[in-house]
């Protein structure tokens, strides 16, 4: 599981920091991001690696970066590059995720899907609904050559449309069906779910398209498939949710809808970091502290956690 997380901070020494989005804050400030990995199940979830985003002024300002003991091989990269490294890394370590599981932040990006699919991993990854895409059977047209210039590539003769119109057609022919995919303290977690299938469109995806299949003059211009989960509770004007996956077509849906709900787990674990272990309390400014920090909290994390679900471990009455 992906993740990005802010910790807000004052002035301009600690490493990373700048006016950034807060997503706790629902606003621009002062803090540092860290993007992370994180193993999940049902029952619990634990940090696996950290790594500090390093915004491009940082890069711009060398010897800011050295007052606060960034390395010099650390540069720029953009949330989702780090993202694959660090996965690259518990990779490394004999680890191997069944399905990857982020926000939009990360579901947006083409090349971060890519690069999984690269990588033979399976994904369920959060949209916004204002993604674009075409319905599965409309197929490219082939203009023809007059006789100037490049060649002409095959294009799609109607515009795409954003998931939310998909879902509206989906929500008209009877499509979505009720699943549950956890008990919640009130009972089952119940909503209405459909599956699309659909050819993601825009530029990033015409750009992985084309190189899937070898070069903008080598395709033939029909964009990539890809499954499309939707969440439309009953009693709700607007679908609630999106989710994109490479797991196949015929995979249950109920297992897509676990797969896309399991982020709850890691939320729920993200008090038990902050508020119980101090993740967000570290008062140091070097690349290094910060990294060893978050490490010992992680370490703290795992360990309680494994406490937790070891049945021979005594519980006070």
């Amino acid at each position: 599981m992906g993740d990005v997380e802010r910790f807000p901070k004052c002035g301009r020494a600690s490493a990373g920091v700048a006016r950034q989005y807060g997503g706790a804050l629902g606003k621009r400030a002062n803090c540092q991001v860290a993007v992370s990995v994180h193993a999940a199940f049902d029952a619990a979830s634990c940090p696996l690696d950290w790594q500090l985003y390093l915004p491009r002024e940082w890069t711009d300002e060398p010897g800011r970066c050295r007052r606060a003991g960034i390395p010099d091989d650390i540069v720029h990269q953009e949330k989702w590059r780090l993202a694959l490294g660090l996965l690259d890394n518990v990779t490394g370590w004999g680890l191997t995720a069944p399905v990857v599981v982020a926000d939009a932040g990360y579901g947006v990006s083409t090349p971060f899907r890519r690069g999984l699919q690269e990588r033979g991993m399976s994904y369920v990854l959060a949209l916004t609904g204002k993604e674009v895409a075409h319905e599965l059977d409309i197929e490219p047209h082939q203009p023809g050559y007059g006789g100037l210039g490049p060649p002409t590539l095959p294009r799609y003769r109607t515009a795409p449309r954003a998931l939310s119109l998909h879902a509206v057609d989906a929500a008209a022919a009877g499509h979505f069906t009720e699943v549950s995919w956890r008990q919640g303290s009130k009972g089952p977690m119940t909503s209405r779910f459909a599956v699309l299938i659909l050819r993601p469109a825009g530029k990033q995806a015409l750009a992985g398209a084309q190189a899937a299949s070898g070069g903008r003059n080598q395709r033939d211009g029909v964009l990539l498939t890809s499954t499309v989960l939707v969440e439309w509770p009953a009693g709700v004007d607007a679908p609630m949710g999106y989710w994109i996956s490479n797991l196949p077509a015929k995979t249950p849906i109920a297992e897509l809808v676990r797969w896309a709900k399991i982020r709850w787990r890691i939320e729920h674990d993200y008090r038990e970091l902050k508020h119980g272990l101090g993740l967000d309390h570290f008062e140091g400014r070097t690349w290094r502290g910060w990294h060893h920090h978050v490490t010992l909290v992680t370490a703290a994390q795992a360990f309680l956690t494994l406490r937790r679900l070891d049945p021979e471990v005594h519980r006070p009455a």
